[in-house]
């Protein structure tokens, strides 16, 4: 089954330098950053406000397709009730209101693995394949349990 879901929100590049991935440089690790990735940590800390993170997943149980959504220079985001699982995208950069996800999916569940290729949005030519990384679940802190 394939999903086309359109890009949404659009914000500035935020600047961060927490550590998220290694790469091989020359024989060593070199650390990665947020800023270096394009990661729009104000989408991000938006998506995340008031919110926990849990324990990642490849895949989630996501039988309702209207609660997929792409942000630009993030990643995917599927909307659970109170929780909201966010898989970043490996270069967020790419990920721009230009290009429709077409999401390739193999079952009901939504899947780090799944088939993710960018149409551009006014040629429809291929422009891209779209990597993600683990699901991870930021859910809603209970007001009355932050202040107990």
């Amino acid at each position: 089954m394939k999903i086309v879901l359109a890009a949404t929100a659009s914000a500035a590049l935020a600047l961060t330098a927490a550590p998220l991935a290694a790469d091989e440089a020359d024989g060593e690790k070199v650390e990665k950053t947020a800023r270096d990735r394009g990661l729009d940590e104000e989408a991000f800390n938006k998506l995340t406000e008031g919110r926990t993170a849990g324990e990642p997943r490849s895949c989630v149980s996501a039988f309702n397709n209207n609660r997929i959504r792409v942000v630009e220079h993030v990643g995917v985001i599927y909307e659970d009730g109170d929780t909201t699982w966010i898989a970043l995208a490996h270069n967020p950069r790419r990920l721009d209101h230009f290009d429709v996800p077409v999401f390739e999916r193999f079952g009901s569940q939504l899947c780090k693995f799944d088939q993710i290729t960018m149409v551009d949005r006014s040629s429809g030519m291929f422009s891209g394949v779209l990597f993600l990384e683990d699901f991870v679940p930021y859910t809603k802190i209970d007001d009355e349990v932050a202040e107990g």
